[in-house]
């Protein structure tokens, strides 16, 4: 299994081959459907984003609430289709890997090769085994929004499967 870390090099990147099992560690930010339609209502109206997702991750995720002397609780991956609208504008602001759960549409993937970006799939249903490798939780922004705020977490060893690498490889068309 391959290591890498977040937030992810041009180098690790380009050598994720579709279908490959990897255990990241590192810095992500997560953000589901009501934080990507804040996030590209910005873009839209010229404004600034509350984070620098350049070279960064974002995990599709709203995570229960922790139970008393966890850091988080079970926090398994969303469907990724929901985002997909507004993630051609956030790959042109240089996010480079997105995590979460399902296929992709065209205009996601052609942006994916575009921007030299990946999809690495989380395993659905292994929410209680994801939460173990998160071990740090800070909340960005947008809290009004609860569970599908924006935090950043602090993994190791997360597991995850490359869905689609940055030459448009998909295992959904495997």
């Amino acid at each position: 299994m391959k290591k890498i870390s977040f937030p992810i090099n041009l180098k690790q990147l380009e050598n994720l081959k579709c279908g490959e099992r990897v255990l990241a560690s590192g810095t992500l930010y997560t953000a589901r459907d009501a934080a990507h339609k804040r996030l590209y209502e910005l873009l839209q109206n010229g404004k600034d984003l509350p984070i620098n997702i350049n070279g960064q991750t974002i995990y599709y995720v709203g995570a229960a609430p922790a139970k008393p002397g966890h850091v988080i609780g079970p926090c398994g991956p969303t469907s990724s289709y929901r985002m997909d609208k507004y993630t051609p504008a956030l790959l042109d602001c240089g996010l480079k890997v997105m995590i979460g759960k399902g296929m992709r549409n065209f205009e996601v993937i052609q942006s994916m090769i575009e921007n030299r970006a990946v999809y690495l799939i989380a395993v659905g249903g292994a929410a209680a085994l994801i939460a173990e490798s998160i071990k740090k939780v800070e909340l960005v922004c947008y809290d009004d929004l609860g569970t599908e705020a924006i935090y950043k977490y602090q993994v190791e060893n997360m597991p995850l499967i490359v869905a689609i690498d940055c030459y448009g490889n998909n295992i959904y068309e495997r």
